[in-house]
């Protein structure tokens, strides 16, 4: 996009991305999940399984993720792209346990990886 330096222009142009957003998200499910760890280490983890039973990625039914990072920023991804990127995780080696008590299996995601 061409940059404009006019500010009714730019008013525009983000309240139409306010109602894009709204727009997108508009009768959908979302799940959201707070990585108290994601900030500092660049990894968020994203469980599959709990106790030996399909859960998390491997269960959902949300058509949309939302991860908030450190209580300022949030990243909101479609489900099916995060199934993508955790499945490449998952093929490249990085399944680790974690949540509590290490009951859950799950994979290191890169943050940087959902936005790429």
């Amino acid at each position: 996009m061409k940059y404009n330096s006019n500010f009714a222009f730019d008013l525009k142009l983000g309240q139409d991305e306010e109602v894009w957003l709204a727009d997108l998200l508009k009768g959908k499910t979302v799940e959201v999940k707070r990585d108290f760890k994601a900030a500092q280490t660049g990894n968020l983890f994203i469980e599959y399984r709990c106790r030996g039973k399909a859960s998390g990625l491997g269960t959902t039914r949300a058509d949309f993720w939302a991860f908030i990072l450190d209580g300022e920023r949030v990243i909101i991804v479609p489900t099916e792209h995060l199934k993508r990127v955790a499945q490449r995780a998952y093929d490249e080696g990085r399944k680790v346990r974690g949540g509590d008590s290490n009951a859950s299996e799950g994979v290191l995601v890169k943050v940087r990886e959902l936005v790429e």
